[in-house]
């Protein structure tokens, strides 16, 4: 038990750090930390050594971070529903600003997985290149020709859109 409470003590403000790359929320990011130590302490039996256990903790917060989006898309579904201008009505300028956020997140989430969390993690999370590297198991140079070969994508296709 005491070795958790220095695993925790380590590595909990980079968790919270890559969560709050991947939520971009205070809140939200600090119950996903905690959530990740308790399933931590809950499986430390299956971890094999196979990465730095700092990458299996931000696995485990990925998966988490995962669920919760599965959880909040089916909650904003309905939301997304009931803010839908009637046909009668000028549409207001939160709602243009917001299809313009969705036509960025389109764009990345049209990226193949690892390209698209290099781009959270460095556009959200404003983490440097080697620490993406890091939690993804690859070196600084690979974040960085995969963060900029991401940023030409979404650019061509928000420009493709746009005609």
């Amino acid at each position: 038990m005491e070795d958790m409470e220095q695993i925790y003590r380590e590595y909990m403000p980079q968790v919270y750090k890559y969560l709050f790359s991947l939520c971009r929320d205070a809140q939200t990011a600090e119950e996903l930390t905690q959530e990740t130590f308790y399933q931590a302490v809950k499986s430390i039996d299956h971890f094999r050594g196979e990465c730095k256990l700092y990458v299996w903790l931000c696995q485990i917060a990925k998966h988490l971070w995962n669920r919760e989006i599965r959880r909040r898309n089916r909650e904003n579904l309905q939301q997304l529903e009931e803010e839908m201008p009637s046909a009668g009505a000028g549409i207001p300028e939160k709602i243009i600003e917001k299809e313009e956020r969705m036509e960025l997140y389109k764009s990345l989430h049209k990226l193949e997985e690892n390209v698209r969390e290099v781009m959270y993690l460095r556009i959200s999370g404003e983490f440097s290149f080697r620490e993406i590297g890091e939690i993804l198991g690859k070196d600084e140079n690979w974040a960085r020709v995969t963060f900029y070969r991401g940023k030409q994508r979404v650019r061509k296709e928000l420009l493709k859109n746009e005609m």
